[in-house]
């Protein structure tokens, strides 16, 4: 068994050595929000501006109500407030690490909570997605603490319910969680009780409705939008293609090695402390089929839905390689302990041999030069005076969002080309593209969409244009 040093002293050391490599990370590779966040940031500045947001605009993504709430905090800053929604994101990764080790030792024990935060940082796809601003981060920080403070002490009620009362403002899979929780603790509690637990969790779908209503008319519009966007971006993969898409997308999320091993781990939970899997399980189970039920309703099918599943398959990994410390001292203890360690060897060989770091640090190292080549071409004196002429013009929507955010300027200030509507819009002003191989391939050539008629045409600008300005990612030329 763990010696009571190591019990009581490993995660504190796991925690500072994981703290000052997010820090040393965070710092180094400068990066900034993706498209979805960089709107959120657009509409929490409305807000602070006291305008309503405009949701139904070219490809716009879905809105999360909380996300929206905070980002109007953030447009206190001014333009620098997307690198601080970085620093927050980045900030719920150790949230999210922490609350994976105090779910893993309230059902398992300290050394499995250990691995499972180790899993979660070897996975690149999670530190990516906290690196880039994405909500799923912070949204699971609030589900697994919700699970884990359940877990600790069964029927907590109300901090249980505000965590999953803020999940639920940030992705819908929380309103069942939610409902479930509410339906668990309501069985034995006054009527009084009742009502104000169903009024917290009915309280997330509400605001959601009532965001939805006031700013579009429209109740349900989030899930019409978020359909019609998937249709046109190519992700509405039918009901059929779900089984092969869960199996895809959890080996790309988790890595088959750990997929194997949860396999193993359930087996043994299952066997040795049924009750004790219990929460685990049941978030693996809601999760996928709430992705089940994602495919159903003709929603995007992406790798993000699958997130809350990928995180108890590190679960049950992180007890197939540490779960020995349940056992008391003997031969099976010693026996399992070392087959454990074989597959941590195995599994770093394997890691070893697929790894490709160089993508996972270039994608970022691209991520930050490519913003702060935009910011310095649409600081340029000569393209500033030609915004006067007419809007920004980019190749699709993907730059759109952030190009909105640096000039503080409207939907009209900013264009796609890609957007038939906008053609008669584009003709006078600036029009921006990107001069980078890498560049033009994650702008342009990664949108489904684009057909080689598009490609064609933003390799050269138009014969009126001129070209003002040039980085090492973009051009821009003017036409008054």
């Amino acid at each position: 068994m763990p010696s009571a040093s190591l019990t009581r002293r490993g995660p504190a050391v796991a925690l500072a050595l994981l703290i000052v490599a997010v820090a040393v990370g965070t710092f180094v590779y400068p990066t900034y929000p993706n498209y979805d966040s960089y709107y959120s940031l657009l509409w929490g500045r409305d807000l602070l501006h006291l305008h309503l947001p405009m949701f139904d605009v070219y490809r716009a993504p879905t809105e999360h109500p909380l996300s929206i709430a905070f980002s109007a905090v953030l447009a206190l800053l001014g333009r620098g407030g997307d690198r601080v929604m970085v620093l927050f994101t980045m900030a719920s990764l150790v949230v999210l690490a922490m609350g994976m080790y105090r779910l893993c030792r309230a059902a398992f024990t300290p050394l499995v909570g250990i691995v499972a935060g180790a899993l979660l940082m070897t996975r690149f796809d999670f530190p990516f997605l906290a690196a880039r601003a994405y909500i799923d981060i912070p949204y699971l920080a609030f589900i697994i603490w919700a699970a884990a403070l359940e877990l600790e002490r069964p029927r907590r009620g109300w901090p249980v319910l505000i965590l999953l009362f803020l999940g639920s403002l940030m992705r819908p899979e929380a309103w069942l969680l939610a409902g479930l929780y509410v339906l668990w603790i309501g069985w034995r509690a006054p009527w009084p009780e009742r009502i104000r637990f169903a009024a917290l969790a009915a309280a997330g779908p509400l605001i959601w409705v009532a965001v939805d209503t006031i700013v579009t008319g429209h109740p349900l519009f989030s899930l019409t939008h978020t359909t019609g966007l998937a249709e046109e971006l190519g992700r509405d993969k039918g009901l059929s293609q779900v089984p092969s898409a869960t199996w895809t997308f959890l080996v790309g999320l988790d890595k088959l090695p750990v997929l194997l091993a949860a396999a193993a781990g359930l087996v043994l939970t299952i066997w040795l402390t049924p009750r004790r899997t219990l929460m685990p399980l049941l978030l693996l189970v809601l999760g996928l089929a709430t992705f089940f039920m994602v495919g159903v309703a003709g929603l995007s099918i992406i790798n993000r839905y699958l997130l809350v599943p990928s995180l108890m398959i590190m679960v049950y990994a992180a007890v197939a390689l540490g779960g020995w410390t349940m056992l008391r001292r003997g031969a099976v203890q010693y026996a399992w302990a070392g087959l454990a360690i074989a597959a941590v060897a195995g599994g770093t060989i394997y890691t070893v041999a697929h790894l490709r770091s160089h993508v996972f640090t270039e994608n970022l190292s691209f991520r930050g030069d490519s913003h702060r080549a935009l910011v310095k071409l649409l600081d340029e004196p000569k393209v500033r005076a030609a915004l006067r002429c007419g809007p920004l013009s980019v190749p699709n929507h993907k730059l759109v969002p952030e190009a909105r955010w640096i000039l503080h300027r409207n939907e009209h200030g900013v264009l796609a080309r890609s957007d038939p509507k906008n053609s008669k819009h584009t003709r006078r002003g600036v029009a921006l593209f990107t001069v980078d191989r890498t560049a033009f391939s994650i702008e342009l050539l990664s949108d489904p969409t684009v057909d080689h008629a598009t490609v064609a045409r933003e390799l050269l600008p138009q014969p009126d244009f001129t070209r003002i300005a040039t980085t090492q990612y973009f051009s821009a030329y003017a036409h008054c």
